[in-house]
């Protein structure tokens, strides 16, 4: 059972492919699907929602007879009348759901994620659709780079069309980009010199010249409802010769772990190997004054209906299987010399993997 809204619950919309703002019951009795819905809704969903029977939720609050029925003694109504007493739910179930349930007499068990395991493999469709918005975010970085290429430097700050360079107006670039193509980017990451060395820190104010800028861009199509990810750093102007060391550490490190994606291998020995690599380097990682420096999270992630979900590649232990699609984006972050990640988007594939991204690295734009 799932009970939620299939616009935002990535679970819910895998298992009905229908989108609804607004939370709704959902219930899968061995094969089959079975969702509550409400007048609003009803047509649309007999139309559009890939399931087996589609029910009018006013009319079981009618048949249950109780008076005010509320979602628990609809649900609670429709379980017993299918002689089911046990429900499996994801670990985002509602606590006060549960207990409400619980109190009819329905037993509540939840499952960890994955909710349903065969959303970790990307069919040949997913992997398409995933594509589909990752060459949407691109053009979209394109777009940022000619407007960073056509800037000119007035002392540390950037200048493009007599208005000062910001975050702000990048991300601007960025968001229309991808909207003319049904993308929705949210906590779209432009992060100039020591912002960017706080990982998730979305940058805010001027971009200074000759100083790293993080832009890590995540994402959802409209259309498909599938994310795309990608990140690249940049300098306009000259980078120092510290952050192009930095910058090199950082892409050779990733290639190294992108060469090692493959079915059997565990996530844990990429994360491994990138770390040391970078280490290698001379890059601790420690805390210095409080601030953590280096490589201090994980190399990557799962993605497609979230933009974070399952398989985690990083010290945790995980076995690479074919169909995975999972992110490879190491970082290094030292205040006063700057930040560098790099990330691409790669499919495990039956004997390796494929690299998604086809945006080009590089660091210094003229």
């Amino acid at each position: 059972m799932m009970y939620g809204a299939s616009e935002s619950d990535a679970n819910l919309y895998y298992a009905v492919k229908f989108v609804v703002p607004d939370p709704f019951p959902f219930f899968q009795i061995g094969s089959k699907k079975i969702i509550l819905m409400s007048d609003l809704e009803l047509g649309r969903a007999q139309k559009q929602a890939k399931v087996d029977e589609v029910l009018s939720y006013s009319d079981l609050q009618v048949k249950s007879r109780v008076e005010k029925a509320r979602v628990a003694d609809v649900t609670a109504y429709f379980l017993r009348s299918q002689g089911v007493s046990n429900v499996l739910v994801p670990e985002n179930f509602g606590l006060g759901l549960a207990d409400a349930l619980r109190k009819r007499g329905i037993r509540v068990e939840c499952k960890p994620d994955p909710f349903f395991e065969e959303r970790v493999y990307k069919s040949k469709e997913e992997v398409r659709m995933i594509t589909r918005s990752l060459r949407y975010t691109e053009a979209a970085i394109y777009k940022l780079e000619a407007v960073l290429r056509q800037s000119k430097i007035t002392g540390k700050k950037l200048k493009y069309r007599g208005e000062w360079v910001t975050s702000e107006s990048l991300k601007k670039v960025l968001n229309v980009s991808m909207m003319e193509n049904n993308c929705i980017g949210s906590h779209t990451i432009v992060a100039s010199g020591n912002q960017g060395c706080d990982p998730h820190q979305e940058g805010t104010g001027f971009v200074w010249a000759n100083q790293s800028l993080i832009v890590d861009v995540f994402p959802r199509s409209g259309d498909t409802l599938y994310y795309a990810d990608i990140t690249r750093t940049f300098v306009k102007g000259k980078a120092t010769p510290a952050l192009k060391v930095q910058y090199e550490a950082v892409k050779v490190a990733q290639e190294k772990g992108i060469r090692m994606l493959a079915p059997g291998v565990n996530g844990r020995d990429i994360h491994t190997a990138i770390a040391k690599e970078m280490e290698s380097r001379g890059y601790k990682t420690e805390r210095r004054s409080g601030v953590m420096v280096g490589f201090f999270h994980g190399t990557g992630h799962g993605l497609g209906l979230d933009v974070h979900e399952p398989p985690r590649v990083n010290t945790s232990e995980h076995f690479l299987k074919k169909g995975e699609v999972v992110t490879v984006e190491p970082g290094l972050y030292y205040p006063g010399v700057g930040a560098v990640r790099i990330e691409d988007l790669l499919v495990v594939k039956g004997m390796g993997h494929q690299n998604l991204t086809v945006y080009p690295k590089k660091l210094e734009i003229a």
